[in-house]
């Protein structure tokens, strides 16, 4: 297939345009190439590449900075989202959407299903729900994938900051009450490769599987990486932060069992395997 790939120097795109690049005729996309901000520039640039599928990967992900400048954050997301829903659209193009758990606001007890009412509490969830508007508005042909707690060899995450933090001191305070599901961003990039082949258009959500809170994660990721910092728990109120964190943002992955694919792998299995690769 013939894919573009926005925010193709990302975290989740980086890998996704090396792992399709060996099947696949893919255009790299950042914002040199293709200013997704710009209406005219999204339509020349897919028109004259005219790809089967974008995977649209580019985002305003600094969720705490989002609050201060949200003007900036809904460009991005959201009309940035649509102009290249409406160029993919316009080329008849399949669109594979990478959203996230921010959606929610966090008050389950049970992961959420791909039906589940959206209440984003910060302003990066609420852009990042406007961009799926705007993709289930100007799209037929459209994949919405939800995701959450991402992480990969490239760009900043939370795996990265806990291995760098245990080098410097011997003890961390990290939040023990909030639950999500960790994701590699090698198993993501797997599923998305799997989805697009398909016509099973419709919002999913793909995580690693299990529920565990940052402290439990932090806690695996000092166990499998060998070093020897102690974590310890704290509560959301001693580590405030300017945009809410979802308290519960586990995903359940009914649209994946219902078509047929296979669930991402257990998030410490990926963890695992992402320890591995770093070494």
């Amino acid at each position: 297939m013939r894919i573009a790939v926005t925010g193709a120097k990302g975290q989740l795109g980086h890998d996704i345009v090396a792992l399709l690049s060996a099947r696949h005729e893919v255009l790299s996309l950042d914002r040199a190439q293709m200013d997704i901000t710009n209406e005219c520039q999204c339509l020349e640039v897919l028109n004259a590449f005219t790809p089967d599928v974008v995977i649209h990967c580019a985002a305003f992900t600094a969720v705490d900075l989002a609050e201060t400048d949200e003007a900036l954050a809904y460009q991005i997301n959201g009309a940035g989202t649509r102009n290249v829903a409406r160029a993919a659209a316009s080329i008849g193009a399949k669109l594979c959407y990478i959203s996230t758990d921010y959606v929610f606001d966090g008050t389950a007890s049970t992961p959420y299903t791909e039906y589940a009412t959206t209440n984003p509490q910060s302003i990066y969830g609420k852009s990042k729900l406007a961009g799926e508007l705007a993709v289930r508005m100007l799209s037929f042909r459209y994949f919405i994938v939800r995701t959450s707690w991402v992480y990969g060899q490239h760009g900043t995450n939370f795996v990265k900051t806990i291995l760098k933090s245990a080098q410097e001191r011997r003890i961390m305070k990290v939040v023990n009450d909030q639950y999500g599901s960790p994701t590699y961003t090698v198993d993501l990039a797997h599923f998305i490769e799997h989805l697009i082949r398909t016509e099973h258009y419709g919002i999913y959500h793909a995580s690693n599987t299990g529920v565990c809170s940052w402290y439990d994660f932090a806690h695996a990721i000092m166990e499998e990486s060998g070093l020897n910092a102690t974590v310890e728990p704290c509560s959301t109120e001693q580590f405030p932060r300017p945009a809410h964190r979802p308290r519960y943002s586990a995903l359940e992955h009914s649209a994946i069992r219902s078509y047929g694919f296979k669930v991402l792998r257990p998030w410490r299995e990926g963890l695992q395997a992402f320890l591995k690769s770093l070494r």
